[in-house]
């Protein structure tokens, strides 16, 4: 039974919570692997329709164990601490998403992260890859690199840029800087920033619900993986193609039957 990651659900949504509080819930390679295997249980649950992500007390996830970093310096090399032979979650995308937390974007269901407190490293990089994200004002977060003497971890110098421009990205990962959810408030980088830790939970929370409540699973799943192939497509052409397949597919579907009726008698779907 898993001990660093807690999962509890309400409903259709499900929390992912990293549960090390003692040690503000840095990254170890067993919590890698717990992580992993608890995303890829709750995306085979055909009932679970969006998965909060949070850390249990103050923080979010102050990147890799201390202890583990040490370990990487005495060895004179860089260990994950995670059998190769766990597979990663996320089937639904390319193989190009089929790495280290990239494996979020080919998930069925929509990842939110609620992030309570201090995210540095690893700790960051995982909100990253999640779908939507929300943050405390007073949370503080660092790429963490440079003042470690390491490159931007885990696809930092991918994802940054992409959703907050090259000249922001470059001053975060450039600098490993601290700055906090209020300073980057309308940078692009969170869909809702709270006064707290409590509050981006329940922002994340009721964003989740509202999903689970009013929009097809099968269609969000859909359009979960149409978004991600484009990201990385660039044929605007192929899009337009795949979409009017895609959408003469969930025609036949009984989801459409209902959110057409839905519609025309003026009722909320019941997906």
């Amino acid at each position: 039974m898993s001990d660093t990651v807690l999962v509890s659900i309400d409903g259709h949504v499900a929390t992912v919570s990293l549960n090390r509080p003692h040690r503000a819930n840095a990254w170890t390679g067993r919590m890698h692997a717990e992580y992993k295997t608890a995303m890829s249980a709750l995306d085979a649950d055909m009932n679970i329709r969006a998965i909060v992500v949070t850390g249990e007390g103050k923080t979010f996830c102050v990147g890799g164990d201390s202890e583990a970093l040490a370990g990487h310096a005495e060895r004179g090399g860089y260990d994950p601490g995670e059998s190769a032979t766990v597979a990663n979650p996320g089937t639904n995308l390319p193989s190009e998403f089929d790495h280290d937390l990239a494996w979020h974007f080919g998930l069925r269901v929509p990842i939110i992260a609620a992030i309570n407190g201090a995210c540095a490293g690893i700790g960051l990089a995982l909100p990253l890859f999640c779908d939507l994200r929300f943050i405390s004002a007073t949370a503080k977060c660092t790429t963490a690199a440079p003042k470690l003497g390491l490159p931007a971890e885990y696809g930092m110098s991918w994802t940054l840029p992409r959703l907050i421009g090259m000249t922001r990205a470059n001053d975060l990962l450039l600098s490993g800087r601290v700055f906090t959810g209020e300073e980057t408030r309308d940078w692009g980088l969170w869909n809702g920033v709270s006064d707290d830790g409590a509050g981006a939970l329940q922002m994340a929370h009721e964003w989740a619900h509202n999903l689970a409540a009013n929009a097809g699973p099968f269609a969000v799943t859909t359009t979960k993986a149409q978004i991600y192939r484009d990201y990385i497509r660039h044929h605007l052409g192929a899009s337009i193609d795949e979409s009017i397949a895609l959408i003469d597919a969930a025609t036949k579907t009984a989801e459409y039957r209902e959110g057409i009726a839905a519609l025309r008698e003026k009722r909320p779907p019941q997906f």
